[in-house]
């Protein structure tokens, strides 16, 4: 039966932009590179799960609508100066209802970004 979690796919009409986004922007590691950024994977840890982004203009749309990743970091005002020096659109961090801090924003694509600290 199941016995990991593997990756999480994401198609877009923009690879590159994408892997550069996750990786320039939000300083997400590229574990595989593809010099056509075409199954590109970003992650933290090898043989962790990562995220894979591939070329929708090739092989078509893997993920039906858009997708929600969550990240966490150490200090999250911090964060939120960083991402905008790099000219990421984001709003300050708020106080979520369950009590901790978080910081959403979207990516190139318009899928959705948590930052929890």
């Amino acid at each position: 039966m199941i016995n990991g979690f593997h990756c999480i796919n994401i198609s877009t009409k923009q690879p590159e932009g994408l892997v550069k986004f996750y990786n320039e922007k939000l300083n997400v590691p590229i574990i595989e590179f593809d010099e056509n950024y075409d199954g590109v994977s970003l992650g933290f840890i090898k043989d962790a799960p990562v995220i894979v982004i591939w070329d929708e203009n090739k092989w078509g749309k893997s993920n039906e609508g858009t997708v929600n990743l969550v990240f966490r970091c150490d200090n999250i005002d911090k964060t939120y100066l960083e991402l905008k020096e790099k000219g990421v659109l984001v709003d300050p961090p708020q106080i979520a209802s369950w009590g901790g801090k978080e910081l959403p924003l979207k990516d190139i694509d318009g899928n959705k970004v948590l930052i929890l600290e």
